[in-house]
């Protein structure tokens, strides 16, 4: 194993600290625990955003804690959901009085521990409601989750609600912004190798070199299907037939795209596959309105990419093109 580490048990406290360094006027961490909030946090009468999980899938999340996303933003280890406390101490950390959102991935530990700090939080008096995101078109009930898993149209869900909060729409309004994005994001997913979790110290699961895994999730967790390596372009037309099978958009309609790197995808592969995107979905006459291509959501240094494909009307569209100011997402 290669890794530039000083030792696995100090890899997300030191994370942590060197992101607060390089990012002073975005963010700052909440003494004692694993949580970054905004510099000026807790923002007075505005709906706070918390979410967070397992390290790994920087620029997730404390990359996006900023204006017009995130208020508060909880690392667990590696590939581990944060703790019940942790959680809760961002909760009271951001919130201004107006309660406070919990964007959770679905995946049992975060689901369940994400749950138990909003009960620990409502014991203080705090509101707080909550939405699970499961995007992932490839498979149900796999590995760590029941139903879909959660995946990089959390990004989307960040974004858009971030966007309704900092226009200082009240909680219940939020919560029914984010899961109208929920409602309307597909994602799936595709590697061509394993990472390599510090602690391990070796492949999360084996390929050989002629193999790619399709629909596998952002832990390694196992796909659909493993077959030979193919084009980009014929990956990247049977991801986007899978996610418009689940979520068909007509002639006309608009989308937003993100074609996210897993981590050891070089950009260049990654405007490859958005070509072929566009082109598919051009052919099919559907309007891309906005496209993101880069690491949104990663894990660890895995080759491979995820499509997320979120369905837009007026509402989600003017959120998605407003303001957003964090260390890995600007919009001005």
């Amino acid at each position: 194993m290669k890794k530039m580490i000083n030792n696995s048990e100090g890899i997300v406290d030191e994370m942590l600290k060197g992101i607060v360094m390089a990012h002073p006027e975005y963010l700052k961490r909440v003494k004692g625990f694993n949580v970054l909030i905004r510099e000026n946090s807790p923002v007075k009468g505005k709906v706070a955003l918390v979410s967070g999980g397992g390290s790994g899938h920087e620029p997730s999340h404390g990359g996006y804690v900023g204006k017009g996303m995130l208020d508060g933003a909880v690392a667990g280890e590696v590939f581990t959901s944060p703790t019940p406390d942790q959680v809760f101490e961002a909760i009271k950390a951001v919130d201004g009085g107006n309660g406070v959102l919990l964007v959770i991935k679905n995946y049992s530990g975060d689901v369940m521990n994400f749950e138990m700090a909003d009960e620990m939080a409502d014991m203080e008096g705090i509101k707080v409601e909550k939405v699970i995101v499961n995007d992932d078109v490839a498979v149900e009930n796999s590995t760590y989750t029941t139903g879909r898993r959660g995946v990089a149209g959390t990004v989307f869900v960040h974004k858009i609600a971030g966007a309704a909060a900092e226009e200082g729409r009240d909680l219940e309004e939020v919560k029914r912004i984010a899961q109208k994005v929920i409602d309307h994001t597909r994602t799936m997913g595709m590697s061509l190798g394993p990472c390599i979790v510090p602690d391990a110290g070796k492949p999360s699961f084996e390929l050989e070199e002629d193999e790619i895994e399709m629909g596998l999730g952002i832990h390694g967790e196992p796909g659909t299907h493993r077959t030979k390596i193919s084009s980009a372009d014929e990956v990247t037309n049977y991801m986007i037939d899978k996610i418009l099978e689940d979520m068909p958009v007509k002639p006309n309609e608009e989308v937003a795209v993100m074609v996210n790197g897993l981590g050891g995808t070089p950009l260049m592969e990654l405007y490859i596959v958005n070509r072929k995107l566009n082109e598919l979905l051009n052919e099919k006459e559907v309007k891309v309105a906005k496209t993101f291509v880069g690491n949104y959501m990663t894990s660890i240094e895995m080759p491979g990419f995820s499509i997320t494909v979120l369905k837009l009307d007026e509402e989600l569209k003017r959120l998605l093109n407003a303001v957003a100011d964090t260390p890995a997402f600007k919009q001005l």
